[in-house]
């Protein structure tokens, strides 16, 4: 069988595919859909700058789940024909724990950055709720406090409470603003929330997000 070389493969990439893998200078965006060849376009960018002279460890690439990571690592150290020496690949939220892990405060996270499973933190949540208890909430939220579906929205806030960036002190003060008690309720919930997590030394994805943002601006 003969094995294309990267000419002949670069050749194969339609013109959006060649203006990904070809752009250098600064970030890209790519938006397209499943099954388009996203994952071949970044194999080609990877190998193609291996090619050009830099080195493997210089480069990352990035994905949603492990599967796809280690898919990724596979294809790119057969495009290259090496088995040892590859760019690395791994999901985002990996790189955020390892960003966290070396960079982060030891006193904060203690020795070993551990994150919370989903039921782990689905119990934290459920259990600062009841801490406070349904009184804290508003009075039209009473019937749902004790559902679990209620507990899924709270645990969905949080997540979204810290991929915008925001705080319990923000969501207070919009809570004025706007006049949406829940929205303060949410501020206090998510304050108490972290103070639990940093008791324990523990965090949650959103949370690992979030300090790899802090860490890295």
């Amino acid at each position: 069988m003969r094995v294309m070389n990267f000419s002949e493969r670069y050749k194969q990439l339609n013109t959006a595919q060649k203006e990904a893998v070809d752009h250098i200078d600064g970030p890209v965006m790519v938006i397209a859909g499943p099954g388009t060849g996203k994952t071949t376009t970044r194999v080609e960018a990877g190998a193609a700058r291996i090619a050009e002279g830099a080195a493997p460890y210089s480069i990352l690439v990035r994905t949603f789940s492990r599967k796809a990571a280690a898919d990724l690592r596979r294809r790119i150290a057969a495009r290259l024909g090496r088995s040892v020496v590859t760019p690395s690949a791994m999901t985002f939220h990996a790189f955020c724990h390892a960003v966290v892990r070396r960079h982060g405060d030891v006193e904060l996270y203690g020795p070993a950055v551990r994150l919370l499973t989903a039921p782990e933190q689905e119990f934290r949540v459920r259990e600062v709720l009841n801490g406070a208890g349904a009184e804290a909430w508003p009075p039209s939220l009473a019937a749902a406090f004790r559902t679990r579906g209620f507990a899924a929205e709270v645990r969905a806030a949080v997540a979204s409470i810290r991929q915008l960036g925001l705080d319990g002190d923000v969501l207070r003060r919009d809570a004025e603003l706007a006049g949406r008690p829940v929205w303060a309720q949410l501020g206090d919930f998510f304050d108490e929330y972290l103070d639990v997590l940093e008791s324990e030394q523990v965090l949650d994805y959103a949370e690992l997000v979030h300090r790899t943002r802090v860490l890295l601006a």
